[in-house]
């Protein structure tokens, strides 16, 4: 794909957070995306039930989207604050951990898990190459999403299944089941599913990701926090992970999904055609590596490596339930305890660790 993107680029500090994402919007001319009567799902993302840098929406990525929103005069009950649960995680009480939850009551808003919405088969138009065989009996959507505009507020942060993640893989979290995690196995062509699937019941789409504080390591959860400062936009999904990915030091073309998606022109991957506007980042490199937790390690055992001869019985049986329960004994019970606990103290001490005490 050659045609030209654009990414709005800002730094960033936590004195200026808020005024400077309603500069972003604006710098960026989100208007052109938006109306103030329209309906708006804003889909959070939470990786984690507990608080932990870079793993989940930012509270002031959250309030500074909200409040640019709301004093452009779009409509309170029109914007739709939403995000599901997976096996291991639980979206109400990430709400209330993460922040969320008072910035929205602080604007007269309630925080909606798609666990409470109805799901519909949606008969989707488009070819899709991988989640139509995962999903035989066909795939269910959140009836809510169809005809919405939506915002992504991901994180800049790695993933030990996909590399880096960011606005596409947002909506793995939105348009699919808490049972999505059988994706796994097929992870870069399913976020080019996701991409194609929301071209097609969402009008307009913009991804506004936060840089402030990004997640280097064994993503999206047992991560080494680093305050990176910045924050993006933009309405193409590929560009502005892309952008982030740079910002990580990855090349974005040899990321699988990125690379699929841009060859697929499903948006633009190449940095050569993305006209970054706003700050300069072309010296920015955070040299982030990826890694893989231990849990994520274990899992691509049992779906495609040396393991893999017990994958339907470990995984698509009555036992599967073995696997969020070991899931959550690492995560919380020990690698939390142990070393994510010291980091997060670690935070605290950063501005913008002092920042989230104020939420």
């Amino acid at each position: 794909m050659s045609e030209k993107a654009r990414v709005a680029a800002l730094k960033t500090s936590p004195e200026t957070v808020i005024q400077d994402y309603a500069a972003l919007l604006n710098m960026f001319g989100y208007k052109r995306l938006f109306s103030p009567k329209d309906e708006i799902i804003l889909k959070l993302n939470l990786s984690w039930t507990r608080y932990y840098p870079a793993s989940s929406s930012q509270p002031w990525q959250l309030e500074g989207v909200l409040r640019t929103l709301l004093n452009d005069g779009f409509v309170r009950d029109n914007m739709y604050p939403v995000e599901n649960r997976t096996v291991v995680t639980d979206p109400h009480k990430g709400a209330r951990l993460n922040r969320w939850t008072p910035v929205l009551e602080r604007f007269g808003m309630k925080f909606i898990s798609l666990t409470d919405v109805e799901w519909v088969t949606y008969e989707f138009k488009t070819p899709l190459l991988q989640l139509p065989k995962i999903f035989p009996e066909g795939i269910e959507i959140p009836k809510l999403f169809i005809g919405k505009k939506i915002i992504h507020l991901p994180t800049v942060k790695t993933h030990g299944h996909s590399t880096t993640t960011g606005a596409i893989k947002n909506a793995f979290g939105g348009l699919l089941k808490e049972v999505r995690h059988y994706g796994h196995e097929f992870i870069h062509e399913v976020l080019v599913d996701l991409l194609l699937m929301e071209r097609e019941i969402h009008p307009s789409i913009l991804a506004v990701v936060d840089g402030t504080v990004c997640g280097d390591g064994a993503g999206p959860r047992t991560m080494r926090p680093v305050v990176g400062n910045y924050i993006l936009a933009s309405d193409d999904q590929v560009a502005v992970d892309a952008v982030a990915a740079k910002l990580m030091g990855f090349e974005p073309l040899s990321i699988d999904y990125l690379r699929m998606a841009h060859e697929m022109g499903l948006g633009q991957a190449d940095l050569r055609f993305i006209d970054v506007i706003g700050d300069d980042i072309g010296d920015v490199d955070f040299h982030f590596s990826v890694g893989k937790s231990f849990v994520i390690w274990g899992d691509q055992m049992l779906r495609k490596g040396a393991l893999k001869f017990l994958k339907r019985i470990a995984l698509h049986s009555p036992l599967w339930i073995w696997a969020p329960i070991a899931s959550n004994i690492y995560h919380d019970a020990l690698w939390y305890p142990f070393i994510g606990r010291r980091r997060l103290k670690q935070f605290m001490q950063t501005t913008w660790g002092r920042l989230l005490q104020k939420y």
